[in-house]
Formats: C-alpha cells, structure tokens, sequence
C-alpha cells in the first residue's frame, strides 16, 4: 500500500524502479546521499547504480552525513563507482581503497559539510537521495532512522530522489525537527535554548516539483555491532561515574549532570550504559548517533530526554524499540547534523562530551582517525564539533589493544585530531587524568601514573625523563618519539624487543 504513503497524489506517476531511477545520475556528478552511522541511508538505488557501473563505467562524488549500512560503501567501491566520498565512513572494504588511494576521501567535522556546500566551496550537489516513511500532501519528504544532511542536500539539489522505505514504521513520523540556519553574515542565532526544543518542521520542505522520482523499498537498516560491557569499559565507567560525582559534590554540576553526547562504538555505548546503575538522575542527552544505551537509560527512567541525529541499534534492541518508538517519541528528536553538532549549541548548552580514541599522548593530543600514523579508520565524525566547544571533553579507551602488542597510551600521537588544548579528561581501565588547568610537564606525569597500563608505564616514564633532561615547555626525544609505531610497523608490537 505505498500510494498511502505518497499523500501528494500528483506524485504517484513518478514511482519507478530503482534502476531507472539510478539512469538519473551520469558520470561526474556529485551525490548527496541520506544516511547517518548505518541508519536511514538510501537503500535501492545505490544498489542498482552499482549494477550499472559493471555494464557502463561511471564515477561520482557521494556525500551522506555519515557512515552507510547494508554494505553499500563496500559495494559502491567494489563497482569502482566512487572518485570521492565525503564526510565519513567505516566500511572495511571502503577503507581499503581509501588507503591504497583509489578513492579520495575527504575527511570532515560532521558540522561543516552543508555550510560549505551552502556557500559553494565545494562542489554543489547534482542529485540527492533521500529514504523516507512517507511524502506530505504539500511535498513534504519525512524521513526514517536519521536526517543527517538528508534535508541540506534534498533543498539544495535541484533534482531529488524519494526512496519509499514499507519497513520503516509509520510511527516515526513527528519525531524530526527540520531547522535549517539562516544565511551568513547577518544569521539569527539557533534558537535550540535546550535538548527538548523543538524549532523546526517534522518533514523536508522542498517544491514537490523537484522530486524526479520514488523509489519503493523495503529493506531494514543495518544493525550495530555493539559488544556488551566487559570488565575494562566497566572499569572505565566506574571512573567517569566517580568523576562525575566529584563534580557534583564540587557544586560544578547538579545530579542531572550537563546533556550528555557519546560517539559511537562499543566503549562509548558501554560507559553511557554505566550511568544506569549511578546515582545521576533526570539526565538528558544532546547527541548524534542515539544508540542502545540511550533506550536502556530510559526504559531505567534515568534519562527523560535525547536528542540526536540518528537511532543506531543492534538488531536485538532494534526489535525492542521499534514497534514501540511511538512510546518513546515525546522524549525524542531528531536533527539534521549541522543542529545536532552545531558548534555554538553545543558549547551554548554546556554539552559532557564523550568521545573514543585510538591512542593519545602523554600531554593530551589525542588521534581518533588514523592507524600508525597513515591507515584511515573511519573518519573524524563529530568527535571535534564536540570536543572543541563542550562543557567537558572527555575522551576515552582501554590502555592497550592486540593483546597487549599496542599501548594506546604513547609518547607522540602518530596523528592528532584533537590537539591537547581540546582535551579535558582521558579515561582508561587503569584510571583516570584530570588535564585542566595544568602545564604540559603536570599532564605527562598525571597521564602515565594514571592511565598507562603497567606493560607500558615504566616505559613512558623512561622516556619522558630523558625527555626532561632536554628541557622545553613539551618536553621530547624527537628522534624517538615515533618509536614505539616504528617497533610496531616493524615487529608487530610496541614491547620492548
């Protein structure tokens, strides 16, 4: 019954398949792509441009807001279909060809991508593709598990593609809060004043003249892969929580804490699950991707409401909460990214940031993106839209990786995302560093008493004093402080030969 789901009846007679849909886009043009963490991104007709390009050579541009799900960046890939992709992404098979230069990956802050495109600094978007539950009357575009910049593109781009989703609940409708900012210079500030705000309109408004075709789908989102607690991200959250109520006792905060943002990932989901069995209370969340741990902190009436980008779920929670989300919608919205990540909110609403990292350095510069230095993970993602403008930005993982061959904690960062004036805490198993207010020489002691773990400590502290016996504000062995990464590259660990 997918006519009842395009209320514009002028709109039925541009339903097709998604391969004729996918004859729409032609060798060169740039894509805007709905899709958040493998949530609510555009299904068929990727699938079906992929096909083509086996038969017919093509290359674009794609944008999306984040990460994709169902394999589509692996398959895209594969297809040889992407020259460059843009703002992110974590697909193993894409990163491949990332790493081997095949295809240009440009790696953004979540928050910035439509501003540039606002202002043409980048290539405009040729065609947008945008998954949705549903078309309003007047043209209206309502989408499903995430906005992203699924509204920038679709207002942008003077052609769009509607994919129809039947497996996306009808339910969602009313949960999106479209606000889109208002030109530079003379903007008018966001008027989000509070997680719960609402300011914007629950569906994508564009001419319904713009929307060349629909595509009718029905395959589900992809599902998180999220590893349950175990004893070291437990550990993690027992330090934060202490911290936490460090802070209250202090009076800095109140048992409701600030709105709470956790990146993705099994770490970060796990510590945000922490907070169930803490004494904090009436929390709220200003977030991007809302994952398991947000609807185990309600259903623990722990959290009253959150407001992300995108709902990311493994299947299990996934088969909880959907045929229910009408029960939690009054406590939920979602936003497109530049909102959700938006610099100026978040730094207005005094938002806790809880980001992960891939290692950090003994004075607080932390790498989130890159493996030894040159090997692209996934991408930096919101984590510097956060980091750079919260209340606390902290950063969080477990002290050594491989079993041990890794130590997270290391005397250089092969490669710095957040440089140590962005970082407040750093949170391992082992402990916990409190970096505010202090001078490089107090961060190197605190980290490595604090956070190192015992295969590496003695190591560290070897190397930072006889880096002190150099001098300078940030003490270092140059000639040795990409050491361990060269052991590494070379023996396959950081120990000690």
């Amino acid at each position: 019954m997918y006519r009842d789901r395009i209320r514009n009846k002028e709109l039925h007679d541009r339903v097709v398949s998604a391969e004729e849909a996918a004859l729409l886009i032609r060798d060169g043009m740039t894509i805007g792509m709905s899709g958040f963490t493998r949530a609510g991104e555009a299904k068929a007709v990727p699938l079906a441009l992929a096909e083509r390009a086996k038969r017919e050579p093509l290359k674009i541009t794609l944008m999306t807001g984040a990460s994709l799900g169902n394999d589509l960046d692996k398959t895209l890939a594969e297809a040889h279909v992407l020259a460059r992709r843009l703002p992110f992404q974590s697909d193993p098979g894409l990163r491949k060809a990332i790493n081997a230069g095949e295809v240009m990956f440009i790696d953004q802050h979540l928050s910035e991508t439509v501003e540039l495109l606002r202002t043409h600094q980048i290539p405009d978007v040729d065609i947008a593709i945008v998954e949705a539950v549903a078309i309003t009357e007047t043209g209206g575009i309502i989408p499903t598990t995430s906005v992203g910049n699924s509204a920038s593109f679709a207002i942008l781009a003077p052609r769009v593609i509607v994919e129809i989703n039947l497996s996306q609940p009808l339910l969602l409708e009313g949960l999106h809060d479209i606000y889109i900012p208002t030109k530079r210079p003379h903007r008018e500030p966001i008027p989000v004043i509070a997680p719960e705000s609402r300011v914007g309109l629950p569906y994508i408004h564009i001419p319904p003249e713009r929307i060349a075709a629909i595509v009718i789908t029905e395959k589900l989102d992809s599902s998180a892969k999220v590893s349950p607690p175990d004893d070291e991200t437990r550990a993690i959250a027992s330090h934060l929580i202490d911290f936490l109520g460090h802070e209250v006792k202090k009076g800095r905060m109140g048992s409701d804490l600030r709105p709470l943002q956790a990146g993705i990932g099994s770490v970060a989901n796990a510590v945000l699950h922490g907070l169930i069995a803490s004494p904090f209370h009436d929390l709220k969340m200003y977030s991007e991707v809302l994952q398991d741990s947000t609807f185990d902190l309600f259903d623990a009436d722990k959290l009253v409401f959150a407001s992300g980008s995108s709902i990311t779920l493994s299947a299990e929670k996934y088969r909880e909460v959907m045929p229910h989300i009408g029960d939690y919608k009054q406590r939920l919205l979602l936003r497109p990214q530049e909102i959700s990540n938006h610099p100026e909110v978040v730094r207005r609403l005094g938002v806790l940031c809880i980001n992960t990292a891939i290692e950090f350095d003994i004075y607080g510069n932390v790498n989130s993106t890159h493996i030894g230095g040159t090997q692209m993970m996934n991408g930096i993602g919101g984590s510097g839209d956060f980091a750079r403008n919260g209340y606390l930005s902290i950063f969080v993982t477990k002290s050594i990786a491989k079993e041990g061959k890794i130590s997270s904690v290391v005397p250089m960062v092969s490669h710095v995302d957040h440089t140590e004036h962005d970082v407040d805490i750093l949170i391992t198993e082992q402990g916990l560093a409190d970096l505010r207010g202090l001078a490089p020489r107090e961060r190197a002691a605190l980290i490595i008493a604090n956070c190192a773990h015992p295969l590496y400590r003695d190591g560290l502290a070897d190397y930072y004093r006889r880096a002190l016996a150099r001098g300078g504000h940030t003490p270092h062995v140059i000639g040795e402080a990409l050491s361990w990464h060269m052991a590494l590259s070379e023996r396959g660990t950081m120990l000690p030969g």
